[in-house]
């Protein structure tokens, strides 16, 4: 297959994607008609109001965490597709891997030390 066929089977499924789309929103468009509720947009906690807006401030110390977890969350997208081609490429992966981890680890070291593993 040459790249221009390549490139125009891409396109096609974008095209057969794209229409895909547009008919389910027709088809749902033209079967349920929305009506216009003043609840529909007040958010709520439990089935009740909620006492405090919808758009609250919160802690610094939560972006800490959340930076965290994306991290750790990284190394295992990356450590998936490593541990399918460890056998394939044997000491060099097992390097790579542990130079990865190291690098890691030294941030976790480095977030200890500042105390981002403190609850406050």
């Amino acid at each position: 297959m040459t790249p221009l066929q390549q490139y125009g089977l891409l396109l096609g499924m974008v095209v057969a994607t794209v229409g895909l789309v547009a008919t389910v929103y027709l088809i749902a468009r033209s079967l349920g008609k929305t009506r216009g509720e003043p609840g529909k947009d007040v958010p709520f906690t439990g089935g009740t109001l909620s006492p405090k807006p919808a758009w609250v401030r919160y802690h610094i110390h939560y972006y800490g965490f959340a930076l965290l977890f994306l991290a750790f969350d990284m190394e295992m997208a990356f450590m998936y597709p490593w541990a399918v081609v460890y056998q394939e490429l044997g000491l060099t992966a097992l390097l790579d891997m542990g130079v990865f981890l190291a690098i890691l680890f030294l941030g976790l070291l480095y977030g200890w030390s500042q105390g981002a593993f403190k609850w406050q």
